[in-house]
């Protein structure tokens, strides 16, 4: 049973969680003010969004195996306190490069997602852990879309620092109340980290997301580019052996080679890439001068407000969705939250040509995000041990993160790869776009239907799938 009042952890994880995911959205409609602000360049602001993106992958895994091993409520303090500080130090910063440091420590709040995914599974009944985690989920995507939308009314109404002084506030109160409140795991991992298969971890995704997320400045045949996809895969090979051979390594492979985990993650990699593309050039696309034979000519808040049907039926979905879970089964929901995404991408490359189509599609695709993050995070709970919920989830996130990585990033290689004299790009480069994304949703889909169906309890809640192997150690 449950020690403390379950609602305020949830109220806590909740708040912690939705305020990074806002902020992983919220500074992009605000690049162009940033930008003028600082008195800096185009390629130099989109570091803003880079090193947040690259700070986050890179402690997200690692920190979530911190908490299996010390404690998660100890470690959710501390990422707490450091998100505080990256935005405390963001809304002050003189110049860009104060802010992009401030984005990297902002990023280490990434492990708030495994970290409050493993709280819940420790702390709840297990009757509660289904729809508490599809609850947080919800909060989750929601959070995303808040950055959207409010990014405009809040830079107009206020300052681009304003974007990080609202979340010193609200952080600052969540510090406060967890500390307090959220208890201690009772559960815990034995070994220590393995700082070389840590570095190896953050050696690899840097070699692959930084080509991806700069490829359209640097160019596709580059050197750099080549260079650090070939070391990507060198240093990922090298991570692979190592951690299959180390007595304490920081993601089980055994774990991560589990027939329902390897197809929710393949599932997350391929609806990541959809996801976050959408989020990236959708408001891009209503923004676009109708004298480029398509777009609305929207403003940032005109483009935010387009983007509400998803903020509202993500977060809808997500929350029925934990409702669902125990009659229809979390494969059926990430199957469905796969095809809705791609059934809206494909209405999006038919018919893009009024404001009610680009709500329609949106709409439909926050019913596919709140279905598609409930329904991966409770087959990755469901499907591991205890003291892996940190490391596991953590890495689905990060497996979500470098799709978002590969989709937004050939995504734009479709739409800038061909401008018209004006510099805009040509509705074609949007349209096969669009396409693309359908197609990356679809194949999600199929690999949601090779989740094997797991036979639990439902009143129990999920039963995790244990190893072949020699099974983790726990004290």
């Amino acid at each position: 049973m449950p020690r403390k009042s379950t609602r305020l952890t949830f109220a806590v994880l909740a708040t912690g969680a939705g305020v990074f995911s806002m902020l992983q959205s919220l500074v992009a409609p605000a690049l162009p003010t940033v930008q003028h602000a600082l008195h800096t360049s185009q390629s130099t602001a989109t570091w803003v969004m880079t090193a947040y993106l690259l700070s986050a992958s890179v402690f997200t895994p690692i920190l979530g195996r911190v908490g299996d091993l010390i404690g998660k409520k100890r470690t959710l303090v501390a990422v707490l306190l450091a998100v505080l500080a990256g935005c405390l130090v963001a809304a002050l910063a003189p110049n860009i490069g104060v802010l992009i440091i401030a984005r990297v420590v902002q990023g280490i709040g990434g492990a708030l997602f495994p970290l409050s995914f493993g709280i819940i599974r420790d702390e709840f009944t297990p009757a509660e852990v289904s729809g508490s985690i599809s609850n947080l989920s919800a909060v989750i995507a929601a959070g995303g879309g808040v950055g959207i939308v409010a990014a405009g009314p809040i830079v107009s109404a206020l300052d681009y620092r304003w974007l990080f002084w609202i979340p010193v506030g609200v952080v600052a109160a969540t510090v406060l109340i967890a500390a307090r409140y959220v208890p201690e795991s009772p559960k815990r991992a034995e070994g220590s980290v393995s700082w070389l298969g840590a570095g190896l971890l953050s050696a690899w995704l840097v070699a692959l997301l930084l080509p991806l997320s700069q490829a359209g400045q640097w160019g596709w045949g580059s050197a750099k580019v080549l260079g650090l996809f070939g070391t990507a895969v060198v240093l990922f090979a090298v991570w692979l052996l190592t951690e299959s051979r180390s007595a304490t390594p920081l993601i089980d492979l055994r774990v991560m080679r589990l027939p329902s985990v390897w197809t929710t993650n393949t599932a997350a990699l391929l609806f990541g890439a959809g996801m976050y593309a959408i989020w990236s050039f959708l408001p891009g696309f209503v923004q676009t001068p109708t004298a480029a034979g398509y777009g609305f000519g929207a403003t940032v808040t005109e483009s935010g407000l387009l983007m509400l049907p998803m903020l509202i039926a993500m977060f809808l979905s997500g929350v029925v969705g934990g409702r669902l879970e125990p009659r229809v089964g979390a494969k059926a929901q990430l199957t469905a939250g796969a095809a809705l995404g791609a059934l809206a991408c494909g209405f999006l490359a038919l018919w893009h040509d009024k404001e009610w189509q680009i709500g329609v599609v949106a709409g439909l695709f926050g019913l596919g995000i709140g279905l598609a993050f409930a329904s991966m995070a409770n087959l990755i709970v469901g499907s591991v041990p205890p003291e892996q919920t940190g490391a596991a989830t953590g890495m689905n996130a990060n497996i979500r993160t470098i799709g978002g990585s590969i989709g937004a990033a050939l995504t734009s290689v479709l739409v800038t790869g061909r401008l018209q004299p004006s510099g805009l790009p040509y509705a074609s480069g949007y349209t096969h776009a669009w396409a693309l994304l359908a197609l990356f949703c679809l194949t999600a889909a199929g690999a949601a239907l090779l989740v094997p169906v797991r036979r639990a309890s439902r009143v129990a809640g999920p039963v995790a799938e244990q190893p072949t192997a020699a099974p983790v150690r726990v004290r």
